[in-house]
């Protein structure tokens, strides 16, 4: 029969109540409850799958026989998930299980059930006023009042300094003699007459305790059936994300091969220690997220009155007023199942040559390898370890998978071999002019030849067996090649000599507007000098690169990204060499015909930038707009003759006011007058035809631009 999955029953039950057995039971009953003593000897743990986004997958595997109850224990903040992703799985198909736990009420909801409730972390003051009607006692510094708690108020009090003031609680209690307002801030002790009060007050201060306290819970997994069974039982909880860390070991000089090294840190911060088990590192990142499953849920009930029966009276009528009450927990969906959707780009086995033990690497065309290895180096150890981890794909990513099981107690860590296996390379300096300084970085291109893929990590570099330094690595696929810098090359310098220009390629006009083509080239000189006199260097240059600009010198270059083009440079030993790296770029500059002159324009002719079209249909433009400037310069002067006779005129009125009307002045003051009346009228009758003008040349101008294109 093939194993069928069997769908984990979860019953909440509060505290044990399913392992209870029931009066009159039989015999197999109290056999179940007895084998729940055994914590987890019957599933432990076989296997571990851990991903890089915060989860791991735990697989509990083991044989039972007949009824048995096995009890996990998890911590309080792990139960969600469990909830969320376990399974049980009888390989027989002849069992059924079913999981229990118990059940976690709201904190509030609890202490709201007893008689004195403190769920929302009352004050004193505020404690007391809920106890209204019972007895309580409160001792002053002036002896002991008894009686019953009336009510409570808060006063503001004036402090002895008088400009200050403070909210000071009261408390009313009724005591023989009368009513006493009782100042509880100077309370020493308050204690409450009702023993069955206090007790209530202790007990739920005593569940505030143990919901801090609690921070293991039990899942009790149920397995019922007959004969031995093989039971499987998985589930995911949170885990640190597991690391990597590299050692590239160069030999020394350019003999031999490199070697990689690769090393996952893995951090078992469980309270059960890992033994034997089976372990899988997983490069995908699963979309993983939390859900509150632990937690009870409760919905809002609408609060209906009892209905009675009332006497006849009469009755006046409202407009109807129909509240729709909406359920206060929204349905929660269950979420689609995703993966991480990373394609592996490689399998095998890690070992000497990256693939299976005893398998040769195979060379990579195009690369200058190192050649024979000496007699005894660091690499050819490492090389000789065999095979470490399995490259192999699970649904749609990639995992490493130990090849023997291991061991981690409990709140501990471990570094587990991966990888050991050589890989091709060469040795080289690169030169980046944004990390601001003069000298390049010593470094490595690599190609993955490991068949595995590589997952982001730092890398220690040795040299000939010393250190050399360290270099961070990205994700590195198989076959795919990358640059590690791990220390600064002080032997070599460089510097750099930027420099450009801008020169106008074309002139023309486009729907009246002038358009200006500029070639902006860029020309940037790299002076290398190697003061190594007994070593040669290949400098690998990375020059910036723009996505609107063309190289034009070197021609091409030796590999480019998408932010940089690289340039190789060999530079002998003790020898100086130059690069210039040339870029254009050709710009548009858009301009109206009046924000240039004649004389610019021309200036562009002499160089043959500009066609004789273009300055002519420039000219004619030119000379529109010289008879729109002349009439606007006539309407100027107009305009100004206006006003000097305005203010001619308000003179002369205001000296007629005290002169005499039938004197020789004011006669001369009225021709005057009549003059500059006739003067204006002339003004009035020119202005409105230089106006007209103006219109009709301003009109003649825009559709004369609007329609001008000229090449």
């Amino acid at each position: 029969m093939n194993p069928r999955l069997l769908i984990a029953l979860l019953i909440c039950t509060a505290g044990t109540a399913c392992a209870q057995p029931a009066p009159g039971t039989d015999a197999p009953a109290r056999v179940v409850q007895a084998a729940a003593a055994s914590v987890a000897d019957e599933l432990p743990i076989r296997r571990i799958t851990m991903y890089r986004s915060g989860v791991a997958s735990f697989e509990r595997r083991g044989v039972v026989e007949g009824d048995v109850t096995t009890q996990l224990r998890f911590e309080t903040r792990a139960v969600n998930d469990v909830l969320k992703s376990m399974l049980v799985l009888d390989l027989s198909g002849k069992g059924e299980a079913s999981i229990s736990y118990g059940s976690k009420e709201p904190l509030a909801r609890r202490l709201a059930s007893f008689g004195v409730d403190i769920s929302d972390e009352p004050t004193l003051a505020a404690l007391l006023a809920r106890l209204r009607g019972s007895g309580v006692k409160v001792s002053l510094p002036d002896g002991v009042i008894s009686g019953t708690i009336l009510g409570g108020e808060t006063r503001v009090i004036t402090l002895e300094n008088g400009r200050s003031t403070i909210q000071t609680p009261f408390l009313s209690v009724v005591t023989p003699t009368g009513i006493r307002q009782v100042n509880l801030h100077q309370a020493q002790a308050v204690e409450l007459a009702d023993p069955k009060l206090a007790q209530e007050l202790a007990r739920a201060l005593a569940a505030v305790d143990e919901q801090r306290a609690e921070r293991i819970k039990a899942v009790d997994v149920r397995l019922s059936g007959e004969g031995r069974r093989e039971i499987v039982a998985a589930y995911v909880l949170e885990a640190p994300v597991w690391k990597t860390s590299y050692r590239l070991v160069l030999p020394e000089g350019n003999k031999g091969q490199a070697t990689v090294q690769g090393w996952a840190i893995v951090e078992n911060t469980s309270d059960e220690d890992w033994k034997d088990v089976r372990l899988g590192l997983v490069s995908g990142r699963p979309v993983s997220f939390t859900m509150d499953l632990y937690e009870p849920l409760f919905t809002t009930r609408p609060d209906v009155p009892v209905p009675l029966t009332a006497a006849a009276a009469p009755r006046a009528y409202a407009a109807g007023t129909s509240n729709e009450l909406r359920d206060a927990a929204e349905p929660m969906s269950s979420p689609a199942r995703a993966r991480a959707d990373m394609k592996s780009l490689g399998r095998g086995t890690a070992g000497a040559g990256g693939g299976r033990p005893g398998a040769p690497a195979e060379a990579s065309k195009g690369m200058d390898m190192f050649a024979a290895a000496p007699a005894y180096e660091m690499g050819a150890v490492l090389q000789s370890g065999g095979a470490v981890a399995a490259g192999v794909e699970s649904g749609e990513v990639f995992q490493y998978e130990l090849e023997h099981p291991v061991s981690i107690e409990r709140q501990r860590s471990a570094m587990l071999p991966i990888l050991s296996a050589p890989i091709e390379g060469r040795r080289l300096s690169i030169f980046n002019a944004s990390d601001g300084m003069e000298h390049p970085m010593r470094g490595v291109e690599i190609v993955n030849t490991t068949d595995l893929q590589l997952i982001p990590g730092p890398i220690s570099v040795y040299d000939a067996g010393a250190y050399a330094g360290d270099a961070q690595i990205g994700h590195v696929g198989a076959g795919d090649k990358r640059l590690l810098a791990y220390a600064v090359d002080l032997d070599v310098t460089c510097r750099t000599d930027w420099k450009g220009e801008s020169n106008v390629r074309k002139v023309r006009i486009v729907k009246g507007i002038l358009e200006l083509s500029q070639q902006q080239v860029g020309r940037v000189e790299y002076a290398l000098t190697n003061k190594d006199q007994k070593r040669s260097r290949l400098v690998m240059i990375e020059h910036p690169r723009d996505a609107r600009e063309k190289l034009r010198e070197p021609s091409k270059p030796a590999e480019e990204t998408p932010s940089h083009y690289r340039f190789e440079v060999e530079l002998a030993a003790g020898k100086a060499q130059k690069l210039s790296v040339v870029t254009e770029r050709t710009d548009w500059r858009r301009l109206q015909l009046t924000e240039i002159d004649l004389p610019t324009l021309m200036s562009y002719r002499t160089t043959g930038e500009v066609s004789d079209a273009v300055v002519n249909a420039f000219k004619d433009a030119a000379r529109r707009q010289g008879v729109i400037s002349d009439l606007q310069r006539a309407i100027h002067t107009l305009n100004t003759e206006r006003q000097a006779i305005d203010t001619d005129q308000n003179r002369i009125r205001q000296n007629m006011a005290s002169v005499d009307r039938t004197s020789q002045l004011y006669a001369r003051y009225v021709e005057k007058l009549t003059e500059q009346e006739t003067r204006l009228e002339a003004i009035n009758r020119e202005g409105t035809k230089l106006n007209q003008d103006l219109a009709k040349a301003q009109a003649e101008l825009a559709a004369f631009i609007a329609d001008l294109s000229v090449e």
